[in-house]
């Protein structure tokens, strides 16, 4: 049986380097999805390669260029010749405090978070289907209640919610299609004072970051997992979401 193909958006940093190191030890081929962070995900390609030859490729895409994901995703299937899962992780977060926000804005954060999930799932659902392949979505704890000063990204990451339970319905019974909600993984690239960061940690059952290995042993029994589970969203947070959360 041929070694199974997975398309990560967003591979190149933080969570999805995590995701793509991970899965190729677990023997997947993957095609790595990136925009501008050349240099990052063609190393990353070096690293594996070397570890398994010819067995990650990488496709770049401004995701929110919507008209062009049916290419993207037919140049996906192309590298392989087959896909076996989807992992729409990708995303533009930053904040957009209310009174601010632009229309620009709404259209970058919706785009990368929502709608071009949205595309590629549509684009790649023959390809998953044949596979009987399994798409995972990479959601947000603050989707549901929305996170202060990025009420934009929330709204975004609750239609990506919504699309992964629509989605499972959709697809079923060839295709699964669950999701992931991260909590606090690893810190935003924008900087926190150490007292926001200590009330993050406070809220936490658990009393500690999640890790981005962490991330990527869901992803991976997602993908493997149980041909019955579709159309749920493991919220991967510590515990805090059965809490409330703060505002940081």
């Amino acid at each position: 049986m041929p070694q199974p193909v997975v398309l990560i958006t967003g591979a190149a940093k933080r969570i999805g380097a995590e995701l793509s190191r991970y899965l190729h030890q677990e023997g997947y081929r993957l095609v790595l999805h990136y925009h501008r962070s050349e240099a990052a995900v063609t190393a990353l390609q070096q690293e594996l390669n070397a570890a398994r030859p010819d067995s990650v490729r990488l496709l770049c895409q401004d995701l929110t260029r919507l008209d062009e994901l049916n290419g993207m995703a037919d140049k996906a299937v192309a590298c392989f010749g087959r896909l076996d899962g989807l992992i729409n992780n990708a995303s533009s977060f930053y904040a957009t405090p209310f009174g601010n926000a632009s229309p620009a804005q709404w259209q970058e954060l919706a785009a990368t978070n929502a709608a071009a999930p949205y595309f590629l799932s549509q684009a790649l659902a023959p390809a998953l289907r044949d596979s009987r392949g399994s798409i995972i979505n990479m959601v947000d704890i603050h989707a549901e209640k929305g996170l202060k000063q990025h009420l934009l990204y929330s709204m975004a990451k609750n239609g990506l919610a919504t699309l992964t339970r629509g989605l499972a319905e959709e697809l079923a019974p060839l295709v699964r299609v669950n999701g992931i909600s991260p909590g606090a993984i690893i810190w935003p690239e924008h900087s926190l004072t150490e007292q926001q960061k200590q009330q993050v940690l406070n809220s936490i059952p658990m009393g500690r970051l999640g890790q981005p290995r962490e991330i990527a042993e869901t992803a991976a029994f997602l993908l493997a997992g149980p041909r019955y589970l579709t159309g749920q969203i493991i919220a991967l947070d510590g515990g805090r979401s059965s809490r409330g959360l703060p505002e940081a």
